[in-house]
């Protein structure tokens, strides 16, 4: 089937149906096949975009770039996948003995609970801060290995 030179639709008759344009019935190999521009391309994200959305989940993001097909060979995109897996393992285990020391600090009846209340917020904070910093550098192409973590994801990534 002939496709149009000028939007790449399929052509029937003597005139593209989309734009118009006549189209005559022995005009080469652009008359047989779709413009390069104009093809659906379906390469998938850019590495920068596809290493920040590692973070976006957590290790539920990281897990889902480790499986994908394209993401799966990029170093550079497993890196940032494990790193963002391996962090959010740290956060949930630090998370958890921030929570034994805040049940400790309400034996003390005021001041537990408004130092509890402070750690638990700035830890909060900070997490929130971490994740923006790290989905920041991720999408700008620069790569911030963490102190204990990215050194085993970079193991695990082979970078």
């Amino acid at each position: 089937m002939p496709f149009c030179a000028s939007c790449g639709s399929q052509v029937d008759g003597g005139f593209c149906v989309k734009c118009g344009t006549p189209v005559s019935a022995g005009a080469g190999p652009s008359a047989q096949q779709p413009p390069a521009g104009n093809a659906a391309v379906g390469s998938g994200l850019d590495d920068n975009v596809a290493s920040a959305l590692c973070y976006l989940f957590g290790f539920l993001t990281g897990i889902l770039f480790l499986v994908l097909a394209p993401y799966n060979t990029n170093r550079n995109v497993r890196f940032h996948a494990f790193q963002s897996i391996f962090m959010n393992f740290a956060v949930i285990a630090i998370w958890m003995a921030l929570w034994i020391v805040q049940i400790a600090l309400h034996a003390v009846p005021l001041v537990g609970f408004l130092v509890s209340i402070v750690l638990g917020l700035g830890y909060m904070l900070f997490l929130f801060g971490l994740w923006l910093y790290m989905m920041y550098k991720a999408y700008n192409n620069q790569k911030v290995v963490l102190p204990v973590i990215g050194a085993i994801a970079e193991k695990q990534a082979g970078v």
